[in-house]
């Protein structure tokens, strides 16, 4: 993957619940990380049509990899065109992370 290609600027949030003192919790979001990706969304090639078998993912992010770092199902990206909900995060070449992705629409 050249650097060229990676022309999205992303940020990872995690979704925290604390709790205040009344014992309530709230939703928060903690950005954990700002990154370049590459995004290729959802259309009508042959890796997305076997794709669409199995899984609901509208959106691939591919990233370098973060040492010391694991990106978890449930995590959400931020980019210029809307926030991602991640389903699956797989390693390639022990270099990069490919994450399918389900786009988030706001209620």
């Amino acid at each position: 993957m050249s650097f060229g290609k990676m022309n999205t600027f992303i940020e990872i949030l995690e979704i925290i619940s604390p709790k205040d003192e009344e014992g309530f919790t709230r939703k928060d979001e903690k950005c954990l990380y700002k990154v370049r990706a590459y995004l290729e969304e959802r259309h009508g090639s042959l890796k997305w049509a076997n794709m669409t078998a199995y899984t609901k993912a509208n959106a691939i992010f591919q990233i370098r990899k973060i040492p010391g770092f694991e990106i978890r199902p449930g995590m959400i990206l931020r980019c210029d065109r809307g926030n991602f909900k991640v389903i699956s995060a797989e390693l390639i070449r022990s270099r990069y992370i490919e994450l399918a992705t389900e786009k988030i629409e706001p209620i």
